[in-house]
């Protein structure tokens, strides 16, 4: 037997009905922006394997890191003890980002970042004995399938069949130039909710199609809160790390998030880690002489030395001149395909941030996210050699920040050619 037939015997893959999904490709090697499957047949991976491989498959800096660390110490328990791969990274990440930035909790995805973080903004008012229990989150937002994090997510289907077990979650309409709509509403909440946090994909919906929105409407939302004491979360799990031009798209900001989300990109797409920071308040709304105020969430495998040492050496190729370079070319390229694309009539709100790129397809079939018009997108960029994974009729583009301009062509091409096809 194949790859994919020894595959269905056992797997449950994610996001999948099994009943109608087409068997899932065998794929036996990678480098750089390539994927082979076991037929031998090449894949431009266009969206970096779920945006978490941005310096390549097989990244051999990346793999050295790991074999170095592996050889003196793999792992060890993070409670009560510590070691030089999570203090290194953690000084790192605080020097990289926003200067309020002064504490570092580990996990391992970043739905469990998210989940961490909506913990710590819940505890940290009942820690001071305030009875606040409601998170403030977009509509249309996705930020993870734990149960805090799902909960704080906006698309039904995901979560329809919890709906009566989740925290309570007030949402708020993602910011639209010349509409005050999202500032009016936030503030309602506020009053009628006396909310403990505001939580927001920094910048861009990832899962709900790569929806962009202004910082400086972001800016007036986290002014808001901040004059009420109210918790904001950025989750840049997706953003993070170069994505949107900048290191992280907080830096976009003139207002700070308190806590932020990191994952992903963090490891380069080699193993499961990341990460939770805040501001030193609210560490210091845990930090007391009573040992029920302590956050009490963790994980076997927290702050695992390997994957700390492989994230070093990621952020050390990220501030690379060369990988720097790469992104200032992709991010250039996307704005000239986006000026090209748009004059296609069925083209829609073509956008682009950093080497994220993305558009609408105007079309008169059903447009359901998991439906048949998008099934057909994938497969037909799949019969082309392109990693692709459209969102309903939206089409995006997040690539490896390695993929050559000759690979960045033909994905161009592929999405051309789906354009005219498909209408």
């Amino acid at each position: 037997m194949n790859l994919q037939e020894r595959d269905l015997q056992h797997l449950w893959h994610p996001y999948t009905q099994h009943q109608t999904a087409a068997a899932p490709l065998g794929i036996v090697k990678g480098k750089d922006a390539l994927l082979w499957d076991e037929n031998g047949k090449e894949y431009i991976d266009a969206i970096a394997s779920w945006w978490v491989n941005p310096y390549g498959h097989s990244n051999q800096r990346l793999a050295q890191a790991a074999y170095k660390q592996l050889t003196q110490l793999e792992h060890v328990l993070f409670g009560g003890f510590t070691h030089e791969p999570a203090v290194a990274l953690a000084e790192k990440l605080i020097s990289i980002l926003p200067d309020n930035q002064q504490k570092v909790f580990f996990s391992d995805n970043g739905s469990t970042a998210v989940e961490i973080a909506i913990k710590m903004a819940l505890q940290y008012f009942y820690n001071q004995g305030e009875k606040r229990f409601t998170v403030v989150a977009f509509e249309g937002a996705f930020h993870g399938d734990t149960f805090g994090a799902m909960a704080a997510s906006g698309i039904s289907f995901f979560t329809e069949a919890f709906q009566e077990h989740l925290l309570k979650v007030v949402r708020i309409p993602l910011p639209k130039k010349g509409s005050d709509e999202s500032i009016t509403k936030l503030k309602e909440v506020i009053v009628t909710h006396r909310p403990a946090a505001f939580i927001f994909e920094a910048l861009v919906q990832g899962a709900s199609g790569m929806q962009i929105y202004a910082p400086e409407a972001l800016d007036e939302l986290l002014k808001i809160c901040q004059a009420h004491n109210v918790i904001t979360i950025a989750d840049e799990v997706m953003t993070g790390f170069g994505r949107t031009g900048r290191t992280f798209a907080s830096y976009y900001l003139n207002q700070q998030p308190d806590i932020i989300c990191l994952s992903k990109a963090l490891t380069g797409g080699t193993i499961p880690l990341a990460v939770t920071t805040t501001t030193q308040a609210i560490f210091d709304g845990f930090y007391s002489s009573d040992v029920n105020k302590a956050l009490f969430h963790g994980h076997t495998f927290t702050a695992n030395p390997t994957g700390c040492a492989i994230a070093l050496e990621a952020i050390r190729i990220l501030e690379s001149e060369e990988m720097q370079q790469n992104l200032q070319r992709i991010a250039k390229r996307h704005q000239a395909f986006v000026k090209h694309i748009s004059q296609y009539p069925n083209v829609v709100n073509a956008r682009t941030l950093g080497v994220i790129l993305a558009f609408d397809l105007k079309t008169t079939e059903n447009t359901d996210y998991y439906g048949a018009f998008r099934d057909q997108l994938y497969n037909f960029f799949i019969d082309n050699g392109v990693i692709l994974r459209p969102v309903g009729n939206i089409l995006y583009i997040l690539p490896p920040y390695v993929i050559t301009d000759e690979q960045l062509d033909r994905v161009y091409e592929v999405l051309e050619e789906a354009v005219k096809r498909f209408k």
